[in-house]
């Protein structure tokens, strides 16, 4: 295999499990951070979450390498999850476990890698061992919590997890984390995400958002979407403002919906009153990094779900909804004022930072 790279620029190689958005949107807050600290460090991003949506948080050039070492969840949207596809898939990984290790070895071997963070494929820890370069990792959950809670028939494939993170030189855990115990060197570090590009001024003229802040709702449910949201609700609230990255949603006189690829979730989040989105870190992150309320649905069935509630619960202004209340109710809960946090606002929010910090110490 040839080098991509003929220079002797420093290289680290970013690895993020391709479920969904999050785990990419975090390690891109961290490789944008990278970027603005030591432009030098040349980038390899390894996911299979899309490459637009990398580049909408790193500003810079970064090589992107479609490569997927772990799974998550097999999902059709962002709460039906099939575990059975899941299992069948993991196996397949497990199985082809040495030729997916050998190949990516290879490659940072010819490219002279010098260092892997991973967001949070399990397997990145044993190609990081036999490239002879260390393996540091970030997440608020490991695959082996997510996958223990499913059944003895994934047993197996915890063990294995577990087997892999131990080989793992260095972790920084996300607030609102698990224990983390298969981790042997445990940094904690604050909130990830990005910050908003544009100015309230800017995004009120461009989108013609004349709806007072209060009543400016943006609705996101992460990479994967929802089903079926009940759209007829908002006829009611007619004089409120909803925002919307869903293609699908109908066209409604008080519904604006965002296609621009490098427009985000949080850009939008500074001229909002409330977020109403599932259980999902990096959405909350970024709307607790910014102070702003956060109606949440509940999600069932998956383990970081009861970790996150719990936090927004303790550290932001908050409103926790079931599903029924969401798909059948009228959603009179938008007039109702969101619940302090118990504990309060003290999460750091420089979690992107600490991490890029450490790594440009590194090299």
């Amino acid at each position: 295999m040839t080098s991509l790279i003929n220079h002797s620029r420093p290289i680290l190689y970013l690895a993020a499990t391709g479920h969904g958005f999050g785990h990419a949107v975090r390690i891109s807050t961290v490789a944008a951070a990278i970027q603005k600290l030591n432009p030098e460090i040349l980038l390899i991003l390894a996911t299979t979450a899309p490459r637009w949506l990398l580049e909408s948080y790193i500003p810079g050039d970064f090589i992107y390498r479609p490569r997927a070492f772990d799974v998550g969840v097999i999902q059709s949207d962002s709460f039906k999850m099939d575990k059975p596809a899941t299992l069948e898939k993991m196996q397949e990984i497990y199985k082809k476990r040495n030729a997916l290790i050998a190949g990516e070895v290879n490659f940072i071997k010819t490219n002279k890698v010098n260092l892997i963070l991973a967001d949070i494929p399990p397997l990145m820890a044993p190609i990081a061992k036999l490239a002879g370069i260390p393996c540091w990792m970030m997440s608020n959950f490991g695959w082996d919590f997510i996958y223990q809670a499913w059944g003895e028939e994934f047993d197996d494939i915890v063990t294995w997890i577990k087997d892999c993170y131990q080989q793992c030189d260095r972790l920084f855990r996300l607030p609102m984390a698990e224990p983390m115990n298969a981790f042997n060197s445990i940094i904690d570090v604050g909130l990830t995400g990005g910050t908003p590009r544009y100015s309230p001024e800017e995004l009120k003229t461009n989108f013609k958002l004349n709806v007072a802040q209060d009543k400016t709702i943006l609705l996101t449910f992460g990479g994967l979407g929802l089903d079926q949201i009940p759209y007829q609700n908002l006829a009611q609230f007619s004089d409120w403002q909803f925002i919307t990255f869903d293609r699908q949603a109908p066209d409604l006189p008080n519904i604006i919906k965002i296609s621009e690829p490098l427009l985000r979730p949080v850009d939008f989040m500074p001229i909002c009153g409330r977020v109403i989105s599932k259980p999902g870190f990096s959405t909350f992150s970024e709307t607790m990094r910014l102070d702003f309320p956060i109606v949440s649905l509940t999600r069932d069935d998956f383990a970081e779900a009861a970790l996150l509630l719990e936090g927004i619960e303790n550290y932001a202004d908050h409103q926790i909804i079931n599903t029924e209340t969401f798909y059948q109710g009228n959603w009179e809960f938008l007039n109702q004022s969101p619940h302090p946090p118990k504990i309060g606002k003290i999460l750091r929010k420089d979690g992107a930072e600490m991490i890029a910090q450490a790594v440009v110490d590194f090299f």
